[in-house]
């Protein structure tokens, strides 16, 4: 009877625009945690939850006025909504009811109603049963006012702020990963109170001298004393009394100490995932950054040149030196394994990331950063670098932009400008960034002094010049050596002295400020002159 209309409504919310995009939204809203519009929910709760605990707070002593009546309302209202919308974003009820429903179809089988809901149900309980779910349910109970006593559940309305910062979350981790520990800890000093209370009772008692009247001051005495606070208010006076405390002392300095380590290696474990939440906090600001996989020598000259443009980056490498000396600049930076998706993810590759730059020294891992970088975000530009020539095809079909061989390039200028001191004054002056030197593009303008000038013709020695390489669009260069494709045109690395240049062709030099400025000018004077 009830079977076909559940399914019906299962396979109508599986195909529903409407309903998947909303379900997207609360999740974005509550549980993603790349999403920016979590990080202003979370601090909207905390704010949220610190108000409603001092109006409870107030309202001890107090009467509430119509305003606080309607805040802590509104309050509750809120945490309710959360709690139902956590409960539905928990599991897909429509996912296991058609899974069901396909299932018992595929076997030809009863599809069994009850079977199914209870399955539904039973996901859903087991979120309720969830430690943040039992929290949130709690922290709705103070606000219930006839049940004075449920003011002491105001405590849980603080525990609700676990769910809203990453810190809090990773000390709840750590209790959590040194559970064993800290149960093993527990049972431990809680064997040594229950010792302590019954041998301070069985010296301390009112019938012996002592100030203990009863079990629970001798119990309170113990915590007291173990705890090395010691108010004094219950003094031992006997001897038996004097030597248990001397051992409850000393045991509870060892206990203590014990629970010191377990916290401080703990942390230091933990230490890493508090480095990279704050990373990812701070690069959440970024609209538009570029990941930097490596940082070595090359790695390091393309952050020192981001940052003076002011250009957002982050570094990742799996080097401790090298992570190390990222830190000492104050560059963001992740120590892990880029080639790792999640590395990648929560490095923002889908959420602000412009581009991905892949210079570590070795061309494997590379491919590998390159392959999962383009299997996460096709659209991103990826540059990569190339130590070996066999490499660049590789790196191309695993979804490189554009390939960059460092030693390909330092070789060919060394080769082509072997012998050329103004070259290679030029060159260090620019890698060194001297501001006279400079690489400049100068257009030729038809009518020009360069219209139809050979390169052999123009003397660039003589004018303290330097020239790198010509970019053209006219066809009539095509049959050219040392020709590489630049979007629709070309360029022409160090071309040969019969190079003929026509109009609208670009030059690029190398050369001191004031020798490229003199140059410039001699052009610009020469395209307003008539020709003979």
């Amino acid at each position: 009877m009830f079977a076909k209309p559940l399914v019906y409504f299962a396979y109508l919310l599986k195909t529903s625009t409407y309903y998947q995009q909303s379900k997207q939204f609360f999740y974005n809203l509550l549980e993603n945690p790349q999403s920016k519009i979590k990080s202003y929910f979370d601090l909207f709760m905390i704010c949220l939850v610190m108000l409603s605990i001092f109006f409870l707070v107030y309202s001890v002593e107090h009467e509430l006025n119509s305003t606080g009546e309607f805040f802590e309302k509104c309050v509750v209202t809120v945490f309710i909504s959360e709690y139902l919308l956590r409960a539905w974003l928990y599991c897909d009820s429509h996912r296991i009811i058609i899974k069901e429903y396909e299932r018992a179809e595929y076997l030809n089988t009863r599809f069994s109603v009850l079977k199914t809901l209870k399955k539904v149900f039973g996901k859903k309980l087991e979120y309720m049963f969830s430690l943040f779910a039992m929290i949130d349910l709690l922290a709705i109970l103070p606000s219930y006012r006839p049940l004075r006593i449920l003011r002491i559940l105001l405590i849980f309305r603080l525990f609700k702020l676990f769910r809203y910062s990453n810190s809090i979350k990773v000390f709840a981790d750590v209790l959590s990963n040194k559970r064993f520990e800290l149960l093993t800890l527990a049972i431990l000093m809680g064997f040594l109170v229950f010792i302590s209370t019954v041998a301070i009772y069985l010296f301390e008692n009112n019938s012996s001298g002592g100030n203990i009247r009863h079990l629970y001051d001798a119990f309170y005495w113990s915590i007291v004393t173990i705890s090395t606070v010691g108010y004094g208010d219950i003094t031992p006076v006997t001897f038996g009394g004097r030597l248990v405390t001397i051992a409850l002392i000393l045991t509870g300095l060892g206990g203590l100490s014990f629970f010191t380590s377990i916290i401080v290696s703990a942390f230091n474990e933990k230490m890493h995932t508090l480095r990279e939440n704050r990373t990812y906090a701070e690069l959440s600001r970024f609209d538009n950054f570029i990941i930097i996989c490596g940082f070595g020598r090359v790695g390091q000259e393309i952050a020192s040149k981001l940052e003076k443009d002011q250009q957002p980056f982050i570094v990742i490498d799996t080097e401790d030196d090298n992570t190390l000396l990222a830190k000492e600049k104050g560059y963001l930076y992740i120590q892990d394994d880029a080639s790792k998706n999640t590395v990648l993810i929560n490095a923002g590759i889908n959420s602000g990331a412009s581009s991905v730059i892949c210079v570590t020294g070795d061309d494997v891992i590379n491919v590998y950063i390159t392959l999962t970088s383009h299997s996460l975000n096709p659209k991103i530009n990826i540059i990569a670098r190339a130590n070996r020539d066999d490499n660049v095809k590789k790196l191309y079909q695993a979804g490189a932009s554009k390939v960059i061989q460092p030693f390909e390039i330092s070789g060919l200028l060394a080769a082509e400008y072997a012998g050329q001191p103004v070259a290679f004054e030029a060159i260090l002056g620019i890698l060194h960034e001297q501001k006279q030197i400079l690489m400049e593009t100068l257009v030729v303008y038809p009518n020009c002094l360069l219209e139809h000038k050979k390169i052999a013709d123009i003397d660039f020695k003589k004018r303290k010049l330097t020239l790198v390489g010509v970019i053209s669009s006219n066809k009539i260069h095509l049959k050219r050596r040392n020709r590489y494709k630049v979007k629709n045109q070309h360029f022409y690395f160090n071309p040969e002295h019969q190079f003929e240049l026509q109009a609208e062709d670009m030059i690029i030099v190398l050369g001191r400020k004031y020798s490229i400025e003199h140059f410039q000018d001699q052009i610009e004077k020469s395209k307003l002159r008539p020709k003979k």
